[in-house]
């Protein structure tokens, strides 16, 4: 499974229900917690997300609605006799911050808190099944996007054809690479044997961000981008003056960058309702969703 879980989607200020950024990535059996705006934790009770099963956090930049969830949910899992190592990302200061909290409540957490501090485009988590990237983006202070990327084999094992030339499974791997086998001195093309693999899919969390068609390029063609929304196209003065976009720079740019599907969300309070977010985004690109909470957005 690899789906998108929105916690929260509203920017700084919680209205109509809406709860600050936060969102829960599931790729490979794992859940990657992004952003941890306030009110998360209750957001995770109320929609069971199991925080035991958490071993990833990526914070994208110091503004409250995307980290001020953090000490809280650092000190509960805590509380719930968490002895695997937590794995902490974010801008280098957070770790000053969760430092400060812990110490002036004595608290001493019973797992490893591994802080890793986001200072360049990098690679973050490199597993068998998966990758993490970061990515900077266009905010008033250092902010940070995340790039989930899947990763599968380039060829599956075809069960009848293997049988029927009785390969052994010491081959099997190398096969799955696309490789030819040689069998007593012939040699068996890896067509044979294996039939194609799905393509490996991927998500792009692109935070709080002016509009820049750069980041077209380091998202290109996606299979689901996220990318915030706050305002309606009318107030574009306002979204530069405070480095956000509207929704229509946002259809712009999954546009330009070729991605499949697109998520907006981050709305401000101002509007209490997101029909017009949904329409603006639409009439540029069509195949786009708004990020309710509750809501898990798979990507297939």
């Amino acid at each position: 499974m690899f789906g998108v879980t929105i916690l929260g989607n509203n920017s700084a200020l919680p209205a109509y229900n809406r709860h600050p950024t936060s969102q829960v990535i599931t790729l490979s059996d794992h859940l990657f917690l992004v952003d941890c705006g306030e009110g998360t934790q209750m957001q995770m009770n109320h929609y069971k997300i199991r925080r035991s099963r958490i071993n990833h956090i990526f914070i994208s930049h110091l503004h409250g609605d995307h980290y001020f969830g953090l000490p809280g949910l650092l000190t509960s899992v805590g509380l719930m006799s968490r002895q695997q190592d937590l794995h902490l990302y974010g801008p280098s200061a957070l770790k000053e911050i969760i430092d400060l909290v812990l110490n002036v409540g004595s608290t001493i957490l019973p797992y490893n808190l591994q802080f890793h501090a986001l200072e360049e485009t990098s690679l973050l988590v490199n597993d068998e099944h998966f990758s993490v990237e970061c990515f900077p983006v266009f905010h008033r202070i250092d902010c940070w996007g995340f790039l989930f990327r899947e990763k599968r084999k380039p060829r599956k094992i075809n069960p009848e054809a293997t049988t029927r030339y009785s390969i052994p499974v010491d081959y099997f791997e190398l096969l799955k690479q696309g490789e030819d086998i040689i069998i007593d001195g012939k040699t068996i093309s890896n067509a044979e044997l294996t039939i194609p693999n799905k393509p490996s899919k991927s998500y792009a969390y692109s935070a709080d961000t002016l509009y820049n068609e750069s980041m077209a390029e380091i998202v290109q063609r996606v299979d689901l981008l996220y990318h915030e929304a706050t305002y309606l196209k009318d107030k574009l003065d306002k979204a530069v003056s405070r480095f956000h976009s509207t929704s229509e720079q946002a259809a712009m740019l999954a546009k330009k960058a070729e991605v499949k599907k697109l998520l907006i969300g981050h709305f401000s309070s101002t509007y209490e309702t997101l029909d017009e977010f949904l329409a603006e985004a639409k009439a540029i690109f069509p195949d786009t969703q708004l990020a309710l909470e509750g809501q898990t957005f798979m990507i297939v």
